[in-house]
């Protein structure tokens, strides 16, 4: 879906390089996430990879489409939520997504079902101008769903969302992925990215230091060792365990057998030590 080679940019008027030659490939169906703190590249690559900015070096390839030649159709095809909506705030939620439909040549989705799908029906009718940030960010995920994508680009899709529905658009990217659409997410939100991506990506100062899956990053860089806290003469004991031959270890064993296990738990990293420990810098937007 997505194919990027030795990708450069630099903004007009800057000496310095926004983007250093990025090298990276998103696969049909995939969640790829590309992360890092404020200002690392993450959005100018989003803006490359959707067309806004065209005058880069190397090459990208979208949809089997180098980006310089891009024709309108291609917008069709993909869908982008940005990190900050920008809607008609004297229309209502129905009207935007309404108008915005029509500007699309072939059948868009329903726009009723995806305000449902958002938790948003009850507000159709409502000025956009009387939404709060979350109810504007819900609506702009529908917005990037509209033309039924084969491709979508999510930037902080979850920013300013309250735990409950940041955890229903997750679910909805998910399963969106499963019904095979793609997603290249830009955050610096380690929790959303391990909880949603395939793959994820480092970027720091506009060059990739890493990308795998946040599976395997996590063992990589973690401890091969299980904790157990478990209660013994009304205390709480913490053991720790190496995993290597753990079914053989009687102390280990002895410990489930006779006592109240209140946790247990291997030492794996986060994405966020994996990140501090490559780049050797903090994640703070």
């Amino acid at each position: 879906m997505i194919k990027v080679s030795d990708l450069r940019f630099t903004y007009p008027g800057s000496k310095a390089e926004t983007l250093e030659n990025l090298n990276f490939s998103v696969k049909d169906g995939e969640i790829l996430g590309f992360l890092g703190p404020s200002g690392a590249g993450k959005s100018t690559t989003q803006s490359v990879l959707i067309g806004i900015l065209k005058d880069y070096a190397g090459s990208v390839q979208v949809l089997g489409q180098e980006l310089r030649h891009v024709t309108p159709d291609f917008y069709e095809k993909v869908g982008v939520a940005f990190e900050y909506p920008n809607f008609y705030s004297k229309f209502t939620a129905m009207e935007n997504l309404e108008y915005f439909g029509a500007l699309y040549k072939e059948k868009t989705a329903n726009p009723a079902d995806l305000l449902e799908m958002v938790g948003l029906s009850g507000d159709a009718e409502t000025r956009v101008g009387n939404f709060s940030k979350g109810m504007k960010m819900r609506l702009n995920f529908c917005r990037a769903f509209l033309n039924r994508p084969k491709l979508v680009f999510l930037d902080e899709p979850t920013a300013g969302l309250d735990p409950v529905n940041a955890k229903k658009i997750k679910d909805i990217i998910l399963q969106k992925r499963n019904e095979g659409t793609t997603v290249f997410l830009t955050t610096h939100n380690m929790h959303v990215a391990d909880d949603l991506c395939d793959r994820v990506a480092f970027i720091v100062d506009g060059k990739i230091v890493l990308c795998d899956s946040p599976r395997s990053l996590k063992l990589r860089d973690g401890k091969k060792i299980v904790r157990v806290e478990y209660k013994l003469n009304g205390t709480t004991e913490v053991r720790e365990f190496q995993v290597e031959s753990l079914g053989d270890n009687a102390e280990f064993l002895d410990i489930l057998k006779s006592n109240q296990v209140e946790t247990i738990h291997t030492l794996e990293a986060s994405l966020e030590d994996v990140f501090i420990k490559t780049t050797g810098r903090q994640l703070s937007p």
